[in-house]
């Protein structure tokens, strides 16, 4: 039988820590910062076997997208 696991973890600038950053490395995907205008690809990375964006049925269409939704959250 599978046991399941969450862990969180709070992002917070002020440990220097970046949600678009984190949402590249979890997602392994590259994603642009518009708040510090940098990429951050972790696109190489491997292990990770499903990445996606899951919204309530009422969430603006655009945060579908995991770049926009995260510089969205950075804002």
């Amino acid at each position: 039988m599978a046991i399941y696991h969450l862990h969180v973890k709070v992002i917070g600038r002020k440990a220097g820590s970046s949600a678009v950053a984190s949402a590249a490395y979890r997602s392994a995907s590259r994603l642009r910062d518009e708040r510090i205008e940098r990429s951050h690809d972790f696109s190489a990375k491997r292990g990770v076997v499903h990445s996606e964006v899951m919204l309530p049925e009422d969430a603006p269409e655009a945060w579908s997208d995991r770049e926009r939704l995260w510089n969205d959250v950075e804002a």
